[in-house]
C-alpha cells in the first residue's frame, strides 16, 4: 500500500500589469530550483488562501496586490508530496519590487509564458489562466 503523502495548499499570484503577467524564477537553494512560478505561498491554518496570498507577495515580493478572481484549484502530485495550488489574477497595487526568496523576475505578455521553464504545478494554472484570458 502506498503512504499517503502530505497535501499542502498554496497560493499563487497571476500578477498582470500593462498587458504583462509576473513570472518569478525560484532560488538556487529552493526546492524545484530554477523553475519558474507564479509567486506566493503556503497557506497557514485558520487563513483563507486570498489573505495568504496578499501576506505571501508582501514578504515576498514587498508589494500589495488587488486580487480581481480567483482561478479553479489545481492539484498536482510530486514523487513526495501533492500541491493544491489556489490562482488569483491580480494586479499591482502599490510598492516597488524587491526580491527576498526568488532568483529573478520577468514581465512577460501571456503568449510567451510558455516559453519559461515552469514548475511542474504551475502548468495547469497556466493554462487555467489562457482560457479565463479567451472569456
Amino acid at each position: 500500500m502506498k503512504p499517503i503523502q502530505p497535501n499542502i495548499d498554496v497560493s499563487c499570484a497571476i500578477i498582470e500589469q500593462d498587458g504583462q503577467v509576473l513570472a518569478a524564477q525560484r532560488g538556487e537553494a529552493m526546492n524545484m530550483p530554477l523553475k519558474w512560478e507564479f509567486p506566493g505561498g503556503k497557506v497557514e491554518p485558520h487563513e483563507s488562501a486570498a489573505t495568504c496570498l496578499r501576506r505571501e507577495i508582501r514578504e515576498e515580493l514587498g508589494v500589495d496586490i488587488r486580487i480581481i478572481t480567483a482561478l479553479p484549484p489545481s492539484e498536482w502530485s510530486y514523487p513526495d508530496f501533492t500541491i493544491t495550488l489556489y490562482p488569483f489574477v491580480c494586479h499591482l497595487e502599490s510598492g516597488m519590487l524587491r526580491l527576498a526568496e526568488h532568483r529573478a523576475v520577468c514581465w512577460l505578455s501571456p503568449e510567451k509564458l510558455p516559453t519559461l521553464d515552469w514548475a511542474e504545478a504551475d502548468e495547469p494554472v497556466l493554462q487555467d489562466y489562457f482560457r479565463y484570458l479567451k472569456g
